[in-house]
């Protein structure tokens, strides 16, 4: 056999090998970045529950204390804005609907009859549930997008995501309100 013809089949198997590796990298990055899309989904899913449960809340406790019109369209606004909020956006609403629940929790230690109430019970622990539902999407969306960018950081995967118009995910991150105190305040 010439080598020519076994130096041409060479570099076929090898052109052939890399296309299938680069393949697989682009569909890895491709899988990622839906999962995180659906995680973000289901994210958004889990805190509108929460803004329900809130309202629900507001609901009960509103006979208790007094509540401004502002509180229930705050909460409307925010469920509208879920649906297709980013991840900043998300922020936002999580900041706004902790602020408001830190009020509800408040006024429920402040009269000890709402605080034994059957329903502000249950939807208390709805909420707490819906908490640690949001908490687990916000964790599998982060662990999801750190594959993702590091995938885009390193080589040769970094070349395949840039030259297909990939760009790094921002993280679903709500430590910094986390740390902070609710304001309390039934004006």
């Amino acid at each position: 056999m010439d080598t020519s013809i076994i130096a041409f089949f060479f570099i076929m198997l090898l052109v052939i090998i890399i296309a299938i590796y680069s393949f697989s990298i682009y569909n890895r990055l491709k899988s990622l970045r839906n999962a995180a899309d659906a995680t973000l989904s289901q994210a958004r899913v889990a805190m509108k529950k929460r803004l329900d449960m809130i309202e629900q809340l507001v609901e009960a406790v509103k006979s208790y204390a007094k509540f401004e019109q502002d509180t229930f369209e705050k909460i409307t606004g925010m469920r509208v804005t879920v649906g297709k909020a980013g991840t900043e956006e998300l922020k936002k609403i999580d900041d706004e609907s902790r602020g408001i629940l830190g009020n509800i929790i408040a006024v429920a230690e402040n009269y000890p009859a709402l605080k034994t109430s059957e329903t502000v019970t249950s939807l208390m622990n709805s909420v707490k549930d819906i908490e640690d539902e949001i908490a687990r999407h916000r964790y599998t969306y982060n662990n999801i997008i750190q594959e993702y960018n590091t995938m885009l950081d390193t080589i040769p995967s970094r070349f395949i995501g840039r030259s297909a118009g990939m760009s790094k995910k921002e993280y679903l991150d709500f430590f910094d309100e986390e740390l902070k105190r609710p304001g309390v305040s039934w004006n």
